[in-house]
């Protein structure tokens, strides 16, 4: 009965992703999402009470499988150069929003207008930790809070920079990965 459950769990909120891919937040609503899922509006309302619960919880799953990525990715780049480990961090960010860029344009639009803030600040230091771990592994002469702000710094630089191109309708992943990797590189170079 759990494997049904998650499934139709999931059949709804990947209609939902659909549905706001193709028409924005505006298009998305229960009836829409309980037909699209191929469910009765009763079955939708019996795991989400609204469509903002529906993407309450997409917008979760989000941040969960961009936490997963990266912490994935800097265990595997643990103990590399640092340029490289940056590289492997900043690919992860970049397919995140590029995989999907609708879905992930209508997420980073709808968020601030749910009542997430304390998840997202969660996650936002979930993330900073990683990168932080990454930078403590490497040979930057940075320590303490100098070493804490860079690791803030980057993970809002990297955000900042990946979200602009997402909005913009970037494609290219290479070139932006690769601008979001040299911006990072010049902050951490050391200076004059």
């Amino acid at each position: 009965m759990q494997k049904r459950s998650a499934a139709m769990v999931d059949a709804i909120l990947e209609a939902a992703a659909r549905i706001l891919e193709e028409g924005g937040v505006g298009a998305l609503g229960t009836n829409a999402i309980a037909q699209r899922a191929g469910v009765s509006i009763g079955s939708l309302y019996q795991y989400f009470p609204s469509k903002e619960s529906i993407l309450a919880e997409l917008i979760r799953r989000d941040h969960a499988h961009l936490l997963e990525e990266l912490t994935r990715v800097a265990d595997v780049v643990k103990g590399r150069p640092l340029a490289e480990a940056i590289i492997a961090m900043v690919d992860v960010g970049v397919a995140h929003q590029l995989d999907r860029p609708d879905l992930a344009r209508t997420l980073d639009y709808a968020e601030p207008m749910l009542p997430l803030d304390r998840e997202t600040a969660a996650i936002d230091q979930a993330i900073n930790c990683v990168v932080l771990a990454l930078l403590r592994s490497s040979a930057l002469r940075l320590r303490g809070k100098a070493l804490e702000t860079a690791a803030d710094d980057i993970a809002a630089l990297s955000r900042g920079m990946i979200d602009a191109a997402g909005r913009r309708g970037e494609t290219d992943r290479a070139a932006l990965a690769k601008r979001v990797a040299r911006a990072i590189m010049g902050y951490l170079a050391p200076s004059g």
